[in-house]
């Protein structure tokens, strides 16, 4: 085996130069095309015809003819350097993501765990990668992403799939009622829409995904809720339900139902209690603008591509852990 490899060892560096004459049957004109001299052709067939044991080409004329062995050979020369090529063009392909930029628009909910995970798992392939964040609401990270602001947006509902836009799903999560944690209903296995029908109610503003979202809820339910708050920010709105301002929905926060209220925080606190509604979940999703083929950066395939592939199971983890 040792042997073998010494021999492999001599005759791979001369692999170009075999595969050039086999397609010229030229010293001269092999040489002009590798731009090396004719000297170094010819000492590279002799030692390729040494380390292989039986002459490769023979001189014909002013030219050189393979070979039987030569014309065995050559197919398999030419088939190691094509394979060798594609390697090197995928290579310098998925390399070439150090040198771009992905510009990523998300929603506020996002920027906690789920969008750091997936640029997480993406830089560990590729540690050069360089993101561009943009947070704002559903419609505006939308907008983005049409517009040309942002390659990619992180949303829910998922963007719709149209001539411009096209999108993929990565995980479902429940959407709960938040309420004070003394709230009659705090500690419940479960509540409907009409037992919160006359409950101040906390809500995102209009063109945030948890509005839409909320807001048919309560058309199922059959009627409009009485709004003492609008905000931009979940945060905010849980803020707003601990002081006893009124009651929200929300996709899950990380803590358990009947959260325990500290001394610091005296009367502040919630609790979420799960929804009994077939609309109260929210899908997450990925949406990219539809590009020609090629148009594409490869940064950005790739870390689509990355994320529309792997993303349901690399997130799966963090959906249990915030629904559990």
């Amino acid at each position: 085996m040792q042997a073998d490899h010494r021999q492999l060892a001599q005759i791979l560096p001369l692999l170009p130069v075999l595969a050039e004459l086999g397609r010229t049957e030229h010293v001269t004109e092999t040489a002009e095309l590798l731009g090396v001299p004719q000297s170094t052709v010819s000492r590279a067939l002799a030692r390729a015809s040494a380390a292989v044991g039986t002459e490769l080409l023979v001189r014909d004329g002013r030219g050189v003819r393979l070979t039987p062995a030569a014309r065995t050979l050559l197919p398999y020369i030419e088939q190691a350097l094509t394979e060798f090529q594609t390697g090197l063009d995928l290579v310098r392909e998925e390399s070439s993501v150090v040198r771009g930029r992905i510009s990523v628009a998300f929603q506020h909910t996002f920027g906690e765990a789920t969008l750091p995970l997936l640029i997480s798992a993406f830089r560990s392939r590729h540690p050069g990668a360089v993101f561009t964040l943009s947070q704002g609401s559903r419609n505006a990270c939308l907008e983005e992403l049409a517009a040309g602001e942002a390659d990619l947006a992180l949303t829910a509902p998922v963007g719709a799939d149209g001539t411009h836009l096209q999108s993929a799903p990565l995980y479902r999560e429940p959407l709960r009622l938040v309420v004070h944690h003394s709230h009659p209903l705090a500690g419940r296995q479960s509540a409907a829409l009409p037992d919160i029908r006359t409950e101040p109610f906390v809500a995102l503003e209009p063109g945030y995904g948890m509005r839409s979202l909320t807001d048919a809820l309560f058309r199922e339910a059959g009627y409009r809720p009485r709004i003492a708050f609008e905000s931009q920010d979940s945060h905010t709105v849980r803020g707003l339900v601990s002081a006893g301002l009124g009651v929200s929905i929300l996709p899950p926060g990380g803590d358990a139902p009947g959260r325990t209220v500290s001394p610091e925080t005296g009367n502040l606190g919630w609790a979420e209690v799960p929804l009994d509604s077939p609309l109260a979940f929210r899908e997450v999703g990925l949406s990219w603008r539809r590009r020609k083929t090629g148009a594409e950066p490869v940064p950005v395939r790739l870390f689509r591509d990355m994320v529309v592939g792997e993303g349901p199971q690399l997130l799966a983890g963090l959906v249990r852990q915030r629904t559990g």
